[in-house]
């Protein structure tokens, strides 16, 4: 019993009892009653209310007790992306329209007695080797004997660069076809060889003069660069077009 709960002046523990005035305590019971009665209601004498509202307290305990205690949903398994598709490059047709009326230098795919370097990397030869035989299919069905094709092996295809710059600087070769192949693996190595023989390449050729083909395959599997052993012949007629091109420019030169 707390202390704002015992009459005033009375006490927890008085050893003896404080008289009450019977009196004063009727007049102020019979007061208080004749006052409250019509607003006073107890909960016992209420038959709407007869549930102890500590036993809804409870119930809705007990309820959030089972709702925790029930076994979770497993979380459904997150979709698993689809893996990427590989889809061919697209190529638009057509050919290049040039306005009548304008002066047009452009060369063909011809050897003759066009002297053709080619810087070969035997990493990968199986791939090398397909690309190798269609590049010199290609040069005899264009005209250039056996005799004036040189080929160059160098040990991968970081080192095409380089062998190509050395060929193009001998003077003796009218192009330049650079062969090799390199595969995706699981980690950057890929990236820093093939992004470095691409500028190197294109290096060799702006610092030089002369034309230098790109025949090296970047693909992510073998398979794909296998089934793409035709670029030899393909690098080797863009060879032959842009050493036509570049002889068709000197000879305009001297002309003009």
């Amino acid at each position: 019993m707390s202390a704002s709960e015992y009459w005033p002046g009375e006490h927890r523990g008085a050893a003896r009892e404080v008289p009450v005035d019977e009196t004063a305590v009727e007049d102020v019971v019979g007061t208080s009653v004749s006052e409250d009665t019509e607003d006073f209601d107890d909960p016992e004498l209420d038959d709407d209310d007869d549930e102890d509202p500590g036993e809804d307290d409870d119930a809705d305990d007990d309820d959030g007790d089972v709702e925790d205690s029930a076994a979770p949903e497993p979380e459904a398994a997150p979709e698993s992306e689809p893996e990427p598709v590989l889809r061919l490059a697209g190529h638009a047709p057509g050919d290049l329209d040039i306005p009548d009326g304008i002066a047009v230098l452009e060369g063909a795919p011809l050897g003759g007695r066009r002297g053709v370097g080619i810087v070969a990397a035997r990493f990968n030869g199986d791939v090398t080797n397909r690309l190798l035989e269609s590049a010199v299919a290609e040069l005899e069905r264009s005209g250039v004997g056996r005799e004036l094709v040189t080929v160059m092996a160098v040990p991968g295809a970081f080192e095409l660069p380089l062998g190509a710059m050395a060929l193009a600087k001998t003077r003796r070769y009218a192009c330049i076809v650079a062969l090799g192949c390199v595969i995706r693996g699981e980690t950057a190595h890929f990236d820093y060889v093939a992004g470095e023989a691409a500028s190197g390449l294109q290096l060799a050729a702006l610092e030089t003069g002369v034309p230098v083909a790109f025949g090296v395959l970047t693909v992510d599997t073998l398979e794909q660069a296998m089934a793409r052993a035709d670029k030899g012949a393909e690098a080797v007629r863009t060879a032959l077009e842009m050493a036509d091109l570049f002889a068709q420019l000197r000879a305009s030169a001297k002309t003009a």
